[in-house]
């Protein structure tokens, strides 16, 4: 054998197990991607393969259902959600993480418990007031909450900040930098793996969210979700399995050029557990 195969047999030794899990993962998605060229009559059959390739499936999904204005719902909801979560949830962790004062334990506590709070435990209060305002039948119920910070998020960065060391922030306040300048000239550059962590939990949540749409949007067709829509989509053309599969691709493939290009501070967010100076 020569050493180049026994390079490749020890490399596939080594990295069995992730091979499999990749294989295992990717399996669906290659089914998926294989059916949606598919004709109407294969998708309903045990060929795996596409007799016949029709890519004309994806031009169809776009001539029954209105898309882009559920991506363009979609991209809003998820924007706007996590740039009001960062904006409430940055200052509240560094404050739980950084600063001093009398309940911080409590309050760190009380934001924990909400975290294993179930949401449809205040899914009627929470409706009843929406539709006192007047906003229900729109997104507004599921981003101005973000206004009040998310408690996995808060939960999430203060675990970061406290891994960045108190000299630095001490060194800012003797230099005259108050909380907030010391917040956004030293922590903030110092934490971005962190925030971009928390900022794709929370897209990649408000982006794939069903039970929020569904509950509050589902009068008004013209604020549905790609999630909302795809869900009634299939319903509509449960049969014809090649056109949800198209569907079901196109609504998959914005989330993942996200993640793609914003991997390397999501796994740097979620792995990292000191500074290093």
């Amino acid at each position: 054998m020569s050493p180049l195969n026994e390079t490749k047999l020890a490399f596939v030794a080594r990295h069995a197990i992730a091979i499999a899990l990749s294989v295992m993962f990717l399996c669906p998605i290659v089914f998926l991607a294989l059916t949606s060229f598919m004709s109407s009559d294969q998708s309903l059959t045990a060929n795996l393969w596409p007799t016949a390739w029709h890519p004309g499936n994806y031009a169809e999904v776009f001539a029954r259902t209105p898309l882009p204005r559920y991506l363009l719902n979609t991209a809003l909801y998820a924007t706007f959600a996590t740039l009001f979560m960062l904006l409430a949830s940055v200052p509240a962790a560094y404050a739980l993480a950084k600063l001093r004062w009398r309940g911080r334990t409590t309050i760190f506590v009380a934001i924990v418990c909400m975290m294993m709070l179930p949401p449809q435990v205040t899914t009627v209060p929470l409706y009843l007031m929406w539709a006192d305002y007047g906003l229900t039948g729109s997104l507004w119920p599921l981003v101005l909450p973000m206004l009040l910070g998310d408690a996995f998020s808060i939960f999430l960065l203060r675990q970061f900040l406290l891994t960045i060391p108190d000299e630095y922030l001490d060194a800012a306040r003797v230099d005259g930098c108050g909380e907030w300048r010391t917040l956004l000239r030293v922590v903030l550059p110092m934490a971005k793996p962190g925030i971009a962590a928390a900022a794709m939990f929370q897209f990649f949540y408000a982006w794939n969210d069903y039970y929020g749409p569904l509950l509050y949007t589902s009068e008004n067709e013209s604020a549905w979700t790609l999630s909302l829509g795809l869900a009634s989509f299939r319903t509509l053309h449960a049969v014809q399995w090649n056109i949800v599969s198209a569907a079901t691709l196109l609504t998959m493939v914005p989330i993942v050029v996200v993640f793609f290009f914003a991997q390397k501070a999501f796994v740097q967010g979620v792995t990292l557990t000191g500074v290093k100076g």
